[in-house]
């Protein structure tokens, strides 16, 4: 009988990771997979698109818990997975990234000796401040299994203390589900519907507790915003949690007026698609860092630190902080032209069969 893993995902940063697998998995035949989404993201915007679009069965179990404090979150994640892996144990549980999701799966998993993935494990921003990161550690410390993207990763983790035998390094899997999806996404020429002009706007994504949730960072932010915008066109999909804070905080209107398109949150294709021809991407996402970086377009990052070093390393990614006159220098500086990034090794498009054949392996 093939034996059982159990992906657990539970916002949209994980979503983009779990479908390779998926495919992979599906696509070998040796292996089953159950997927269960906790219900972190659960609106149609930030969760059903992009089932949808990413071609993913809905999934085997859907918890429904969002909303509430952190820890109240992932109290009844980890209450709700031990029921489920109590009652139909597998023989692994594979977690992606480093949301609430993750760590709580990663502690129920633990508690009951289930052999454990990480899937996207090692990385670090060493900024104990990001929630992100007490995730990233403790699902490493626990896992058995943890695939990394790239050599910082690894040298993350050997320092760590983690045996180097439960490590390997497989490349990144948002790069699977990138190449995947990018001919479709061209294809859907989204720009096009929004009366835009290949390589003459600009891309922008906020959703960090540390620049949304702090008045005066993002104040910062939006006067950097609406500066730029005096020379090229912005397109911003905002975060419900941003939107929020800008309309709490009085910011929506010196946006409207400046001229910066303000849009709804967009799905993974429309918002690939909106990429492939920006000029550049301002962003405190992690993931967008990567898929600019294999895009090749030239990626601002509004913050002081980021856990994918390797993004700088190859040239494809700037951080300049979350203050306007960081972000506005580091604009300036891409007036003057962007060399094209160099591409990760193994950033190729069969990480997730890679893993496919290391957890058959494992299992056997």
């Amino acid at each position: 009988m093939a034996k059982q893993l159990a992906l657990v995902v539970g916002a949209r940063p994980n979503f983009m990771k779990a479908a390779p697998l998926m495919a992979a998995v599906q696509a070998k035949g040796r292996l089953q997979a159950r997927l269960i989404h906790t219900g972190q993201h659960f609106d149609a915007n930030m969760s059903n698109v992009f089932f949808r679009q990413l071609q993913m069965a809905e999934p085997d179990l859907y918890l429904d818990i969002h909303g509430g404090s952190v820890n109240e979150q992932v109290a009844r994640v980890i209450l709700e997975l031990d029921k489920e892996f109590t009652a139909r144990r597998p023989d692994m549980v594979v977690v992606f990234g480093d949301v609430n999701s993750t760590l709580a799966a990663s502690i129920a998993a633990n508690k009951l000796n289930i052999p454990l993935a990480h899937v996207e494990a090692g990385l670090r921003s060493w900024d104990r401040e990001m929630p992100e990161e007490h995730n990233r550690i403790v699902a490493d410390v626990l896992a058995d299994y943890l695939f990394t993207p790239s050599p910082d990763a690894d040298e993350n983790l050997a320092a760590a203390g983690i045996p180097a035998e439960r490590v390997h390094r497989v490349g990144n899997i948002m790069v699977d589900c990138l190449l995947r999806f990018k001919p479709a996404a061209e294809q859907l020429a989204a720009w096009t519907a929004h009366g835009l002009t290949p390589r003459q706007y600009g891309v922008v994504t906020l959703h960090r507790p540390s620049n949304v949730d702090d008045q005066l960072a993002l104040r910062g932010i939006v006067e950097a915003l609406v500066e730029i915008q005096r020379s090229v066109q912005l397109v911003f999909p905002v975060h419900p949690r941003t939107r929020a804070r800008m309309a709490e905080w009085g910011l929506l209107d010196a946006l409207q007026g400046s001229g910066v398109m303000l849009l709804e949150p967009v799905g993974y294709l429309e918002f690939i698609s909106l990429m492939t021809q920006s000029r550049f991407i301002l962003t405190d996402s992690g993931g967008i860092q990567e898929e600019s970086t294999v895009l090749g377009i030239p990626c601002l990052t509004a913050r002081e630190n980021t856990e994918r070093p390797i993004t700088i390393q190859v040239g494809g990614n700037r951080l300049v902080g979350n203050r306007p006159e960081g972000i506005i220098a580091g604009y300036r500086a891409l007036q003057g032209g962007a060399v094209a990034p160099q591409q990760p090794e193994l950033w190729d498009g069969h990480t997730a069969e890679r893993i496919e054949a290391i957890l058959y392996e494992k299992l056997s």
